[in-house]
């Protein structure tokens, strides 16, 4: 049997474990696939995402057209409630930056109710999709989003607990109030910061 010597992990393994918030693990090469309702097969010719509710023009984008939009990547760590983490990522598709600008947000608006293909919702306050920390992504490490992981296309806000990044997104509808999605309306808690274990109502 091999022995374990002291420090054999190196710095690079205190430098990942630097990047786990409190209660998770790192699921190293592995992607669990979670989800919450079966699996759609969603095809790209007849896709769209919009965004509507409290902007100035209300826009809907095709497959096409989003793509002909100005690219934006992520590249860092995601985080599932269910005590996984990924580390070392990278998605490409659009900033959700990009998306509002382009129909205008009202100044009443405080928050958005991101919405799937398959009916499935969650909430989030405007601030926490603003300001390049969200996307509407549909690559991963350079190759199309598997549709389990929620291809063709999904949210990704990847400072928040996973399931605010819905799979197999359709639009975002702007709110003048917080309007819970279905895991919140599950007893999950409405924002979702893993550093402050936000994982359930009263956390």
């Amino acid at each position: 049997m091999g022995r374990f010597t002291r420090g054999f992990s190196g710095r690079g393994q205190k430098e990942r474990d630097l990047r786990l918030p409190p209660g998770q693990y790192d699921t190293g090469d592995r992607w669990p696939v979670l989800t919450a309702e079966v699996t759609p097969r969603v095809d790209t010719a007849t896709w769209s995402f919009t965004v509507d509710g409290l902007v100035a023009k209300p826009a809907t984008w095709s497959w096409d057209e989003i793509h002909a939009l100005p690219a934006s990547t992520f590249a860092g760590d995601i985080h599932c409630v269910t005590t996984w983490s990924k580390l070392g990522v990278n998605f490409g598709g659009v900033s959700i930056d990009t998306l509002l600008g382009a129909a205008g947000v009202q100044p009443s608006a405080t928050h958005v109710l991101a919405r799937s293909s398959t009916g499935y919702t969650t909430n989030l306050p405007l601030a926490d999709v603003t300001g390049d920390k969200a996307w509407v992504a549909w690559e991963y490490e350079g190759k199309p989003l598997p549709v389990e992981h929620g291809g063709p296309a999904r949210l990704l806000v990847p400072h928040l607990y996973f399931w605010k990044s819905a799979k197999w997104v359709s639009g975002l509808q702007l709110l003048d109030h917080d309007e819970p999605g279905f895991w919140e309306r599950n007893g999950y808690h409405d924002r979702g910061d893993p550093w402050l274990e936000q994982r359930y109502q009263g956390d």
